[in-house]
């Protein structure tokens, strides 16, 4: 039985507001390849930036389950094990190998993990098999006009398609796909980034209808301007903050995301070991992008 959204909010550093500085997780960097092309995401393989999409290394399943091993016994505050990229976990089948290894080994941890959603419909009897607790898709936009100003093509079973009518795929698969995990049970979370010449006005309509759909929990992420979106500004506090109290009244809105990379462990905000698990060190820059 997965973890319920109450035992979330008890148990991991990203539900928790109470227990966000004393809860661990670590994250896997087991998924590199992905199947969408936003324009604000850059994917990549360093030691510096300190934002999602970015790892110091790919490692594989069985070592992402010595990774586990080593984590819980550097730091016993941790009570999660997450995939969160570099690429989409869904895009290739290295996150459900390795949660079904974790589930094996360490059945007391919540298992967590993040996707565009594309392909989610056609693997959400998997990812309830496997015993997900907690899924965050990345919904930027309901309406395929506003999508397709955000994702400019995808590649879905072998064919690569564009502008509306990939926006069309892409929102039917990450709704559908909301609705049948929502409803087995395990806690769905939202991720939108706020992109103020784009989506801004639009947000509330992502919140509303994501919450139709069965997501409990709604986390909105303000733009840093780079990439194929560096023409776009950086939203301010007043329009963040207004934005998430229109959202509010249609979904709980989570408001302490860390903007972890996809090796990050530790306690969030507090102790750090990822250079303990994998090989390279990482030295910190002030860089930001979005998972």
């Amino acid at each position: 039985m997965a973890f319920t959204y109450e035992d979330l909010k008890k148990n991991h550093p990203c539900f928790a507001a109470g227990a966000k500085n004393n809860k661990g997780r670590v994250h896997l960097p087991v998924s590199y390849g992905c199947n969408i092309a936003c324009n604000f995401c850059k994917r990549d393989i360093n030691d510096t930036d300190n934002r999602p999409g970015v790892a110091s290394e790919i490692i594989t399943p069985q070592e992402a389950v010595e990774a586990v091993r080593r984590a819980v016994e550097l730091c016993p505050d941790i009570t999660v094990a997450g995939v969160a990229g570099p690429g989409d976990t869904l895009a290739t089948p290295y996150a459900l190998q390795t949660f079904r290894l974790i589930k094996e080994e360490f059945p007391h941890i919540i298992k967590c993990m993040s996707t565009n959603g594309l392909l989610l419909p056609e693997y959400a009897d998997e990812i309830i098999d496997v015993g997900i607790d907690s899924l965050t898709v990345t919904v930027n936009a309901v309406d395929p006009k506003i999508q397709a100003q955000i994702c400019e093509d995808i590649v879905y079973h072998g064919k690569r398609y564009e502008g509306i009518e990939a926006a069309k795929i892409l929102i039917q698969n990450q709704l559908s796909g909301i609705k049948k995990v929502s409803q087995s049970g395990i806690t769905v979370k939202v991720n939108t980034v706020l992109i103020p010449e784009i989506n801004a006005d639009h947000v509330v309509e992502v919140a509303k209808t994501v919450a139709q759909h069965g997501a409990k929990i709604y986390n909105i992420i303000p733009l840093i301007p780079q990439h194929k979106l560096s023409w776009c500004s950086a939203p301010g506090c007043e329009l963040i903050n207004r934005v998430r109290s229109q959202a509010q009244a249609y979904i709980n809105v989570f408001r302490h995301c860390q903007r972890c990379r996809a090796d990050a462990a530790g306690i969030p905000g507090g102790k750090d070991i990822s250079e303990k698990l994998y090989i390279r060190p990482v030295k910190l820059e002030n860089t930001f992008s979005h998972g």
